[in-house]
């Protein structure tokens, strides 16, 4: 049995990489994760690729797809060209694991969306799979699914860990448990980590991931909202959380510590995030945190049928993104006639949030 690898998610900005060079330096660094997709449209630089492929070679490489858009109800040609490219990028180097975000964007500047929560509802469970089934087809590796940030209500941060088992359970997928994400959820429902993290099914958890974030000003409530921005230090509530969740998690092989590269421009900041990683591998190594299983995540060999679509989906997702979009008044998204979307549930607070992160990277 060995414990978890602890690594960090890899940026290309200076600024990051002259901060993680003493960590790389010590080989403090267990593993690298790689958001392939954000370098599709470019090539990577010499060093880069370099770095990649030494981990690679080594076994230590997992990748991190954001732009596939798992719940987009229209099978699309950028979908189709998405795994094409992904198909190129693992015959290039090799990946122990694909992972991709819980959630669809729609808009036509995908490459500058983020991900908004769709309802637990047979349909959607349906496109889930199959998108999942396709990317698995794609890259004959497991293939897992990260927990959302945002919700809209509450109900969706109740019911996210059972829609995740029961997206993965066919194709014996895995689930990314990001804690800042939960921590997020937790701060803007007025909800427990704990209570929470007890509704995943944490035997499934094989990486962890752990990362800053920022508060907004609310306008409906007397508290901020929490953003999960990835641009400031990791907050003590995950660190007083993440010995009890390293404890549960049966199959853990890896812990990733995130932060965008532009967001540490100064000695102090890079001191920080320094701070952060040694501070959670010395938690990861004094846990005695083990893998209690030897569970593969081998991929089940799938039958590919004409993508699963559903029009009244897609008309309402691409509707919803422009009414967020538009900054449309929330008392009227909410009387809004959707078949799939409650949005009578959802809170005016996040709402707005979501107008705010619409119009900052999804503009049309």
């Amino acid at each position: 049995m060995e414990r978890p690898l602890v690594g960090v998610s890899m940026m290309a900005e200076t600024d990051f990489v002259s901060a993680v060079l003493p960590l790389l330096q010590d080989n403090a660094i267990d593993v690298l994760e790689w958001s392939f997709d954000t370098f599709f449209e470019t090539e990577e630089p010499a060093w880069l690729c370099d770095l990649l492929d030494f981990y690679a070679g080594n076994d230590r490489l997992i990748g991190h797809g954001v732009y596939y858009s798992l719940f987009e109800a229209k099978w699309t040609d950028r979908q189709e060209m998405w795994l094409e490219k992904l198909k190129k990028e693992v015959c290039k180097r090799k990946y122990n694991h694909i992972t991709e975000h819980f959630g669809f964007m729609n808009t036509e500047n995908y490459h500058q969306g983020v991900p908004l929560p769709v309802p637990l509802h047979p349909k959607i469970l349906e496109i889930g799979k199959d998108r999942l089934n396709r990317l698995q087809d794609a890259v004959q590796l497991p293939v897992g699914v990260e927990n959302l940030a945002f919700s809209f209500s509450v109900e969706e941060v109740k019911e996210q860990g059972i829609f995740l088992d029961k997206l993965i359970e066919e194709m014996e997928g895995f689930l990314i448990l990001d804690l800042h994400n939960i921590y997020c959820q937790a701060c803007n429902f007025g909800v427990e980590m704990q209570e929470i993290i007890g509704s995943y099914p944490l035997h499934k958890v094989k990486e962890i991931h752990l990362s800053g974030g920022s508060w907004q000003n609310s306008v409906y409530r007397k508290k901020p909202v929490r953003r999960d921005t990835h641009d400031d230090a990791i907050p003590e509530e995950l660190f007083a959380v993440l010995p009890s969740v390293l404890s549960q998690c049966s199959n853990l092989d890896y812990v990733i510590v995130e932060r965008l590269g532009h967001t540490i421009n100064t000695e102090d900041l890079k001191q920080n995030f320094l701070d952060d990683f040694i501070k959670v591998k010395t938690i990861v190594e004094k846990s005695g945190c083990q893998k209690q299983n030897t569970k593969d995540w081998f991929p089940k060999k799938n039958i590919l049928a004409k993508p699963v679509e559903d029009a009244v989906l897609y008309e309402e997702q691409v509707r919803l993104t422009k009414l967020l979009f538009n900054h449309t008044d929330p008392i009227i998204i909410q009387h809004e006639d959707f078949h799939y979307f409650n949005t009578g549930n959802w809170d005016h607070e996040m709402i707005l949030t979501a107008q705010n992160i619409i119009k900052k990277w999804n503009p049309y």
